[in-house]
């Protein structure tokens, strides 16, 4: 596992846990699904950066 592939894991990570975060506050559906988007292309990334 290289820095690269690490990095993207823990982002893709960390928005995850914004996309819970902001469903448990009721935020807007657009700004979770950019929110989970992103999540997803970011640990899609690190995996396939393994």
């Amino acid at each position: 596992m290289n820095k690269g592939s690490t990095l993207f894991i823990l982002l893709g990570l960390f928005l995850a846990g914004g996309v819970y975060s902001f469903w448990q506050q009721k935020q807007s559906r657009s700004l979770i699904a950019l929110l989970a988007i992103g999540s997803v292309m970011a640990l899609v990334t690190g995996l396939l950066q393994l």
